[in-house]
């Protein structure tokens, strides 16, 4: 009979195959090899970090923390894709999911996850911070109308943002620039 192999949870931590973080206040407290990989930095350069440093803008990490809460505060955990931003200033598109660890302080301590999700979805265009935002819960299926209630946004500013991504997606329909901006057609 085999001993009882002993679980190192540290060792799980750093050697998870996406990239891991625990925050506390959206500030990083520790995280994996991988996660300072797909960002371009030195694991000890983004402990104690703000997740600022990984955004494209301050104002998308303000705007998205701002999104972040209710959703925390009614199911317990958060999850979308959004375009994030490496050390050399590289655009792209991440799917990152995280959980509150005390459900009543939604960006307290919390564990995080981040999968680069470049390889089947290329950041193709210049694309404005309220673009990436738009272009962001668009590929959640979200409307126009939703989008706008949820971004603080009136339905035809939203409307002209999606004109806007239509025309530099080249898509002639809502359909297809969800399909390209989700990588199925190029």
């Amino acid at each position: 009979m085999n001993a009882p192999y002993t679980i190192d949870y540290e060792m799980i931590f750093q050697h998870a195959p996406v990239g891991m973080c625990v925050s506390v206040d959206r500030v990083i407290q520790s995280c994996n090899e991988a996660l300072a990989g797909m960002f371009g930095h030195a694991r000890g350069q983004l402990e104690g970090q703000s997740f600022s440093v990984l955004y494209p803008t301050m104002d998308e990490f303000l705007r998205t923390g701002d999104r972040i809460v209710p959703i925390m505060n009614a199911k317990g955990r958060y999850s979308d894709e959004r375009i994030m931003r490496r050390a050399n200033g590289e655009l792209f598109w991440c799917h990152v999911t995280g959980r509150a660890l005390d459900s009543s302080q939604p960006l307290g301590a919390g564990v995080w996850t981040f999968e680069d999700v470049s390889e089947k979805r290329p950041v193709t265009a210049e694309l404005t911070p309220r673009e990436r935002e738009i272009a962001a819960l668009l590929v959640e299926g979200k409307t126009s109308k939703i989008i706008a209630r949820e971004t603080d946004l009136s339905p035809r500013t939203v409307e002209m943002h999606r004109a806007s991504l239509m025309r530099k997606f080249s898509a002639s329909t809502s359909s297809e620039l969800v399909h390209k901006l989700v990588g199925v057609a190029r």
